[in-house]
């Protein structure tokens, strides 16, 4: 039986990186893949960007009302993807919580194997709902682990405005030329949350 999967982690820890590696291992074996990330991730526009570089196309761009199952059965019969071996997912955490139940779906009634990539929390440490949704729903979820700057194992997402770190504001602003974000241990999180006189966690 086809399997929902989320493979989360903070942020540099490779999710994109990973998600293009896994399409490619499954282009290599001849078997269809589409891959879908939510238009609300502006960055790289119709591509999934990984911070190395690499590059894929993603099949289906997903607004926040868009019914997923009929999205991804229509691009797959669009593009001759069948049968469709797997649905791949970058930013995932952005995706409304009925399309993570369009992705069980699909995983479930279709028989396609469907990988979700994302981040779990946001940069004040509050979960997405969509990944909030994937914790309940996934039958396998994987952590990507990546390094704080002290060398310790980063677990969470630190906001940085024209360089400084912020702990308030809306929950999704898209890294470019005046955000930035950086993963953080809970130790060096908190030190930045004391020296900007924020409390985010008590």
């Amino acid at each position: 039986m086809a399997k929902l999967h989320f493979k989360y982690g903070a942020m540099n820890s490779g999710k994109s990186d990973t998600l293009i590696k896994t399409a490619y291992n499954y282009d290599e074996r001849g078997l269809a893949t589409l891959t879908v990330k939510p238009a609300l991730d502006t960055k790289g526009e119709d591509w999934v960007v990984a911070r190395g570089g690499a590059r894929r196309r993603v099949d289906v761009l997903a607004a926040s009302g868009d019914d997923l199952r009929t999205r991804v059965g229509a691009a797959a019969d669009e593009r001759g993807l069948r049968p469709l071996h797997c649905v791949l997912v970058d930013e995932a955490q952005f995706l409304a919580p009925h399309q993570i139940d369009d992705l069980f779906r699909i995983a479930k009634l279709d028989g396609v194997s469907v990988i979700c990539y994302g981040l779990r929390a946001d940069f004040r440490t509050a979960m997405f709902p969509g990944a909030a949704r994937l914790f309940e729903l996934a039958d396998n979820i994987e952590k990507l682990p990546t390094m704080c700057r002290c060398g310790s194992q980063a677990e969470f997402n630190c906001r940085a405005v024209d360089g400084r770190f912020v702990f308030e504001g809306a929950q999704v602003a898209i890294d470019g030329e005046t955000v930035a974000y950086m993963s953080l241990c809970g130790s060096c999180f908190m030190e930045e949350q004391e020296r900007a006189g924020v409390t985010v966690l008590g």
